[in-house]
């Protein structure tokens, strides 16, 4: 991570392209447009960080309590679900770091503020799986936490079309920059 020549204080967060994730997204050219972004970061050396959801066997970090995760099926997400591990069109490099995360924000249960600080990473560039899930959490919390943010509204993806036009149009521009994969890879060159 350290030592990158272009855009030293950026990161590329590919959150949640776990398995059975991306097996919900109908779109067939999500993957192959993500994987131009993750390709564009990493010939631009730009650290490519992969954010996903991961449980301790018998979850006992999710409470019953919690909508979202209290209803798991025993073994989702954890170490032995073949769902869990990350799409292998965005496989991680060695040298990429993979976060693991405990709730919806890339930020909450991991040590994501702590791997940015390390590496001197101050604008993130936002993509993954739901936009009006880890990434509308994301980009919260980090612009509370003075982060400089730009998504990728069509690295993006959500079951809800009508719900990802709404945030990567009115609510994300609000703490971010929003634009394309494309557009955001031809500045890298």
């Amino acid at each position: 991570m350290k030592g990158s020549t272009v855009m030293s204080d950026t990161a590329l967060l590919v959150m949640d392209i776990q398995k059975s994730i991306v097996d919900r997204i109908a779109t067939p050219d999500y993957l192959p447009r993500l994987t131009q972004a993750v390709e564009a970061a990493r010939n631009a050396g730009i650290p490519v960080l992969h954010v996903v959801v991961g449980f301790r066997s018998g979850h006992p970090e999710a409470s019953g309590r919690n909508k979202t995760f209290g209803a798991l099926p025993e073994g989702a997400f954890t170490l032995k679900d073949p769902g869990a591990a990350i799409h292998p069109d965005i496989a991680p490099r060695p040298d990429e770091v993979v976060i693991t995360k405990k709730r919806i924000s890339a930020f909450a249960g991991s040590d994501l503020e702590m791997v940015l600080r390390s590496g001197g990473l101050s604008h993130l560039v936002l993509a993954g799986v739901a936009t009006s899930g880890v990434v509308l959490s994301t980009c919260r919390q980090a612009a509370d936490l003075d982060y400089r943010l730009t998504v990728l509204a069509d690295g993006c993806a959500d079951a809800d079309e009508e719900v990802h036009r709404v945030l990567t149009e009115k609510v994300f521009p609000r703490q971010a920059e929003v634009t394309t994969v494309e557009e955001w890879s031809g500045t890298l060159s």
